[in-house]
């Protein structure tokens, strides 16, 4: 019987592939036809990119896309954006990069283990967030309520990758990359079953992470949890991880679907609902937030008002793309991560020490 996936047969394939005149894009593109889940999506069968490009010799393009977005400047702005806490002290709380890499592990954990397509699930993962505000969801909720076309993250992170990336040309991301950045969150539905991954993992990996940071921070301990979610997950952080992850793994499998046991789904929407009540909603650690939106409204507006302050890409974005003023500010704005909008908010509305 075959072992799909096993180091001895991927040993055989690729040798019988040698002097065929394959490139090893292409060796690489029929092993995954003869060892992936005939439900994954292939690297040969994409619907492609925006704008024609010649291969690599070497990579996949979902493997490509996976290098394009670990290389942007997007991705790395994200270590100093904001997950749940903001401005923390402390080295350990999480920030939306780390929260980035941990849904890519769990996304990867999840399709290898379904033999999905691992480089697709971890592009999408790695680029899920990349159109976040800084201060996360305080910064989109302030945008949102004074651009006039709203603001949504996934949207964003979207049109960062497509336009906002490269001074306006766009990272040319694979169609199936960018749908599922797109459709990430709950109330969407990624057309592959990779990412149906990432959305589970986004959650799985938030609800995981932020009751860990919640118990650093005494907001919390495990005890807190309802006995009906923890007679279901478990008890620790690391019994629900576990759970959640092999939940979807069996249930999955052999299936052209990504999706939890009714019982371990429902444990989840109630371990949701109590983090809301516990964490995202908690008065202690959202105190600052009221502060945070003001900030990115503040700068928005001025912005806005002199917008011949702004850097001479950003207003060039207006000529290169046909974006509007408000487009381009809000675009500015998104971008920032917590420690730069506070220094432009206090380099223009702090007063400076005088020198004399």
């Amino acid at each position: 019987m075959r072992r799909y996936g096993g180091a001895a047969y991927r040993k055989a394939v690729w040798e019988s592939k040698k002097g065929s005149g394959m490139t090893i894009r292409e060796s690489l593109e029929q092993m995954e036809c003869e060892t992936l889940s005939p439900y994954a999506c292939l690297s040969k069968n994409s619907k492609g990119r925006d704008r024609d490009e010649e291969q690599c010799d070497i990579r996949p393009v979902f493997q490509r896309d996976r290098d394009r977005i670990l290389h942007s400047k997007s991705f790395r702005r994200l270590k100093d954006k904001t997950q749940v806490f903001l401005t923390p002290q402390g080295d350990h709380y999480r920030t939306r990069m780390t929260h980035t890499l941990e849904v890519s592990q769990n996304a990867r954990t999840i399709a290898k283990a379904l033999r999905l397509n691992e480089d697709l699930v971890e592009a999408i993962a790695l680029g899920h967030d990349l159109g976040h505000t800084p201060f996360g969801h305080a910064g989109e909720r302030a945008l949102n309520r004074v651009c006039p076309y709203g603001f949504v993250h996934s949207e964003q992170s979207v049109r960062t990758v497509e336009v906002l990336e490269k001074n306006g040309i766009g990272l040319n991301l694979t169609w199936e990359v960018r749908d599922g950045i797109r459709n990430h969150q709950t109330e969407s539905t990624p057309s592959t079953l990779e990412g149906k991954i990432v959305r589970f993992s986004d959650k799985i990996a938030y609800i995981h992470h932020d009751m860990d940071d919640a118990i650093r921070a005494g907001l919390l301990t495990d005890a807190d949890v309802p006995k009906s979610i923890g007679d279901v997950i478990g008890y620790t952080l690391a019994e629900r991880l576990d759970h959640f992850i092999h939940d979807l793994v069996t249930t999955s499998a052999g299936k052209n679907d990504i999706m939890m046991s009714e019982p371990v789904a429902e444990a989840m929407k109630q371990l949701r609902r109590f983090m809301f009540e516990a964490v995202y909603q908690n008065p202690i650690a959202k105190a600052e937030e009221g502060k945070a939106e003001n900030l990115i409204e503040t700068l928005y507006f001025y912005y806005l008002k002199h917008f011949d302050l702004l850097p001479a890409e950003t207003k060039n974005m207006m000529d290169l793309t046909g974006a509007t003023k408000e487009q381009v500010v809000c675009d500015y704005v998104g971008a920032m991560t917590d420690r730069f909008a506070i220094a432009k908010y206090e380099e223009i509305y702090i007063p400076k020490t005088w020198h004399g």
